[in-house]
């Protein structure tokens, strides 16, 4: 178990702490003999809890998340909140979403952008692949994120009229998916850390979207060692992993 005292629990620790409350029987993930930090929800021998440390940004996230992905050990949406202090974590609800997640999306303070694909989009939203500070009228962004499996965040969209009412921020990025633990349907389909770093880099913050995807890619190799899928006669790919994600974040200061 981690000591919380690390670092402070942020909106998607509180979101699982919520959710975990309301079962009644345990989450039967993959893996679930896996002795598991509380907290970044790897094999404690493979927490890396001791790395995480808040980005300078001037973006902000919104995670709405499908019922119990935020109990998912796979889930990365998490890592956002990890490194990006303005992130907000709510549960999708189809007929009372929450009222402080409606009040955040008509804040003077803030310009939501939904991130999804541009095929899925029915309802002439503007369509766009980059963040201009001309569009933000002093605002600051608020990147809204709909976290769950591909068919969850279509269903999320479809349901939610408030998601069809703003500017949408979407990518066809060329590379495949290399979201090794819970790949998408489609080769264009990327985890949920993914793709964020992807609009964090579109919204004029390059190097804070290097250091998100090193994340991932830590948490993925994490992950993927606490399952047995990586010999554990040597942690040199780990160690290698870790000092890339410091280096990105060295250079994002």
């Amino acid at each position: 178990m981690t000591d919380k005292s690390i670092a402070p629990l942020h909106a998607v620790h509180q979101l699982y702490q919520y959710r975990k409350s309301l079962s009644t029987k345990p989450f039967g993930a993959r893996g679930k003999k896996l002795i598991r930090c509380d907290f970044c929800l790897l094999g404690i021998q493979f927490c890396t809890c001791h790395l995480r440390q808040s980005l300078n940004s001037s973006l902000s996230f919104m995670l709405i998340m499908y019922d119990n992905e935020v109990l998912k050990p796979t889930n990365s949406g998490r890592l956002i909140a990890d490194l990006i202090p303005d992130t907000h974590a709510f549960l999708w609800n189809r007929t009372e979403p929450a009222v402080e997640m409606l009040a955040l999306l008509e804040s003077d303070i803030y310009q939501p952008y939904l991130i999804f694909p541009e095929q899925y989009i029915e309802n002439g939203q503007t369509i766009m692949n980059q963040v201009s500070q001309s569009q933000l009228n002093n605002k600051r962004p608020l990147l809204v994120m709909l976290d769950g499996s591909w068919r969850e965040a279509i269903k999320m969209y479809r349901k939610s009229p408030y998601l069809q009412m703003m500017p949408v921020l979407s990518f066809a990025p060329e590379m495949l998916a290399t979201y090794a633990l819970r790949k998408g349907s489609h080769e264009f389909q990327l985890g949920t850390a993914e793709v964020a770093a992807l609009a964090i880099e579109a919204a004029g913050e390059p190097l804070n979207g290097i250091a998100l995807q090193k994340w991932f890619d830590l948490f993925v190799e994490s992950s993927l060692l606490g399952r047995n899928r990586r010999a554990k006669e040597t942690l040199t790919p780990i160690e290698q992993f870790k000092s890339q994600f410091i280096n990105a974040l060295q250079a994002a200061k």
